[in-house]
């Protein structure tokens, strides 16, 4: 999916490459669930990418109906997405030269996200987990909070886009 040509967001109704090699069509998440609505933020060069990606997130989040939460559970799967936010893009800071692009998905039964970055580091729960120790509990956090996730390299070069998958709130 190419970047929009103006402004730092902005709200299509496809998702790019997604789930793994030779994963689902556009516009579905890695279980074939169609995406009603996607949102993108360009973050190339962008400081404070956590907070800003955080923040892009919330407002879709609220405009989904996800926030604010009528219950606890609602709540808790609002408060998931945007943990796994930080950690997809803080690993993008950390690892890939910092991501270029986030996108968030929409569905009837999950929401998914991407960051995309040219880096050509794989990430992986650390092995064993050792929760004592400071750092390296990203994805080990994705992993336990999220339905699905994976890695989908570019065809075209360099890069990848990192992906994660979370239940839609009852």
């Amino acid at each position: 999916m190419q970047a929009p040509p103006t402004g730092d967001a902005a709200h299509d109704g496809e998702t790019g490459q997604t789930g793994r090699a030779g994963g689902p069509a556009q516009g579905e998440t890695g279980k074939g669930h169609p995406m009603r609505q996607v949102r993108r933020l360009r973050l190339v060069g962008v400081s404070g990418a956590v907070p800003r990606a955080r923040d892009f997130v919330r407002q879709a989040l609220q405009d989904w109906g996800w926030l604010p939460a009528a219950t606890g559970d609602q709540r808790a799967a609002a408060e998931d997405v945007l943990l796994v936010v930080s950690e997809l893009v803080t690993n993008a800071c950390l690892h890939a030269d910092g991501p270029e692009e986030l996108r968030v998905g929409s569905g009837s039964k999950m929401l998914r996200l991407e960051v995309v970055d040219q880096g050509s580091g794989s990430p992986a729960p650390r092995t064993p987990h050792r929760a004592g120790r400071p750092g390296g509990h990203g994805m080990f956090i994705v992993q336990r909070l999220c339905l699905d996730w994976g890695v989908v390299r570019n065809p075209e070069g360099s890069g990848k886009t990192v992906w994660a998958e979370l239940a839609a709130p009852s």
